[in-house]
């Protein structure tokens, strides 16, 4: 079981690009569009919106990706039809940035909490130094240097595997300075083949964390 993933968007053909790109990245997870009015038109449809919900019940959860202003409103109102509203949050984050990183947290296996923050965290600023609260517990509790070996270095696949996977722990980490969870973050590393990720985290999932990141570099993120 996993989290479910819908998303809903004024356009039909961005609703099912957004979940096309999303599934190439994340196979095992369920991911269903409601785009476009009912008859075909920009908007958004209640109804559409419902049918998604519902078909998305029975998994680990569901986290709901909306694009501009009345298709949060639209889903917000889907929301309060269903018998068990509280199983379905709702991410405030970009819609394609965003449904790639939650998708890849909910393939990781993390909790609707965990992918919702993932979604959320591709809008945070790149942290040019370690987060506050790891700078307050002192050095680093677990720290590994891994070389990129995957021919396009460090893109946006990566990226969105590393920051989900890591929003689902309790780990503060850090990437070459940039928070470790930020998938626009490490993407502005510009970090190519061959380039060293030195990474540090803090926290009861600190060495874990560390672990993970080294596995998904050395093996070249499953890509040539």
């Amino acid at each position: 079981m996993t989290v479910r993933l819908v998303v809903v968007s004024h356009s039909e053909k961005i609703a099912d690009g957004a979940v096309e790109l999303a599934a190439q990245m994340a196979p095992d997870v369920v991911i269903l569009p409601a785009g476009g009015t009912d008859d075909g038109r920009i908007g958004t449809s209640l109804e559409k919106v419902m049918a998604a919900l519902e078909q998305a019940a029975g998994g680990d959860g569901v986290v709901v990706l909306t694009d501009l202003g009345s298709a949060v409103m639209t889903a917000e109102s889907a929301v309060e039809f269903l018998p068990d509203p509280d199983s379905v949050l709702l991410a405030d984050a970009p819609l394609v940035e965003g449904l790639v990183a939650a998708a890849v947290a909910a393939q990781s296996g993390a909790d609707a909490t965990g992918v919702k923050q993932a979604a959320e965290a591709v809008r945070r600023a790149p942290a040019p130094e370690v987060p506050a609260e790891a700078e307050m517990s002192g050095p680093p509790e677990a720290a590994g240097d891994f070389a990129l070996v995957n021919q396009a270095g460090m893109h946006a696949r990566p990226a969105a595997k590393i920051a989900g996977g890591l929003a689902g722990m309790d780990a503060d980490v850090t990437v070459n300075g940039v928070d470790g969870a930020s998938m626009t973050g490490l993407m502005t590393l510009g970090a190519g083949k061959g380039s060293v990720l030195h990474v540090e985290a803090w926290g009861p999932d600190a060495g874990k964390a560390v672990k993970y990141v080294g596995g998904l570099v050395e093996a070249g993120f499953g890509e040539p």
